[in-house]
């Protein structure tokens, strides 16, 4: 008898969850650990690597368009979602929060989402 496969969420949970023992404060060993390097480095680190990243999805993405292979493009969004899950877990957030956000934003166009945003900003800079 298989159990049934595990969610998107539940997966990115999992993930997650040992990028948060790899903190060097949870224990992490930066020698050890890619991710653990990444955050004994600090922001400047994890943040080039999603630059980085972000570029090379959108050569994948474009190099689709000219009959390129697009699982180089899933391979490249996984390293661009994974570094940014380094940074969430820096900055005390987790993929629960991304996904609430989207879910926060589903039925809103995104010329509306995008308006309401620039509103609230502004309020809260007045």
């Amino acid at each position: 008898m298989s159990s049934a496969p595990m969610s998107s969420s539940d997966d990115l949970a999992r993930l997650a969850a040992v990028i948060e023992s790899r903190k060097p404060a949870n224990g992490g060993d930066p020698d050890k650990s890619y991710v653990s390097r990444l955050l004994h480095k600090g922001p400047d680190a994890f943040l080039k690597k999603i630059g980085e990243e972000a570029t090379e999805a959108v050569m994948a993405a474009k190099d689709c368009d000219h009959g390129g292979d697009p699982q180089f493009l899933v391979n490249e969004i996984a390293d661009l979602w994974f570094h940014s899950m380094i940074a969430l877990a820096h900055y005390g957030k987790a993929p629960s929060d991304v996904i609430a956000e989207l879910a926060r934003r589903e039925g809103l166009s995104g010329l509306e989402e995008k308006a309401l945003r620039k509103a609230v900003a502004r309020e809260a800079s007045e």
